[in-house]
């Protein structure tokens, strides 16, 4: 899942934040295609008697929890603090990465993208229409600044496209092979959402506060 940077006054250059996004998902894709690259490094995580057919999605499932955890640090390192969402989603990572190897079972880390979507998207719609306040500023609020209708609307957006999203996730691989599951979350999922972001520049211009002309 791609989303706006959440950093301090600075932030991280676009191509750090990018590679700390983006890198755990490529090795992902990359473990999966050419597990016995990667087996090497990270053969003790793998369950016993596992069989040939799933060598790939477990060896790719234990690269992505330990690049996901390097992330993590790498972001702290840099900026002294991790953002919300990559926090959220490396804890499931862990957990549901953890189940997969523990139980022998790719069912839980293909759960993992639906898992996550539809608890932002819940907290998100949740605190909208349960306590009548939008979260997304809490998570987006240091990339730009909306009025109060701007981020009810973009939570709104948001928080629905999430479960979208989440939807998604499960009839690809409920319906596609594992392989064809693993390439579409690499360069399936990323792509859709960066489309539905940048639809959001209408929304966003509309209800950025306009800067009061200058006297003299």
């Amino acid at each position: 899942m791609t989303q706006p940077a959440e950093t301090g006054k600075e932030g991280l250059p676009p191509l750090t934040k990018l590679l700390l996004e983006m890198g755990p998902l490529l090795l992902f894709f990359a473990a999966n295609a050419r597990p016995g690259y990667f087996t090497p490094f990270v053969g003790p995580l793998l369950p016993a008697g596992m069989g040939a057919e799933h060598a790939g999605i477990f060896a790719a499932t234990a690269v992505f929890m330990l690049a996901t955890v390097a992330a993590l640090v790498v972001n702290y390192v840099l900026e002294r603090r991790v953002p919300i969402m990559p926090l959220v989603s490396g804890i499931v990572v862990v957990s549901f990465g953890a189940m997969t190897l523990w139980l022998n079972d790719d069912l839980f880390i293909k759960l993992k993208p639906t898992i996550v979507n539809c608890l932002f998207g819940s907290i998100l719609l949740g605190g909208l229409f349960l306590f009548d306040k939008p979260l997304l500023p809490v998570i987006f609020g240091g990339v730009f600044q909306l009025d109060d209708e701007g981020w009810r609307k973009l939570t709104f957006r948001w928080g629905a496209f999430f479960f979208v999203l989440a939807a998604i996730n499960e009839i690809v691989w409920r319906t596609q092979s594992t392989d064809f599951w693993v390439s579409f979350k690499v360069f399936g999922m990323t792509p859709i959402t960066l489309a539905f972001a940048i639809a959001q520049t209408r929304l966003i211009l509309q209800h950025s506060p306009q800067e009061e002309p200058k006297e003299g």
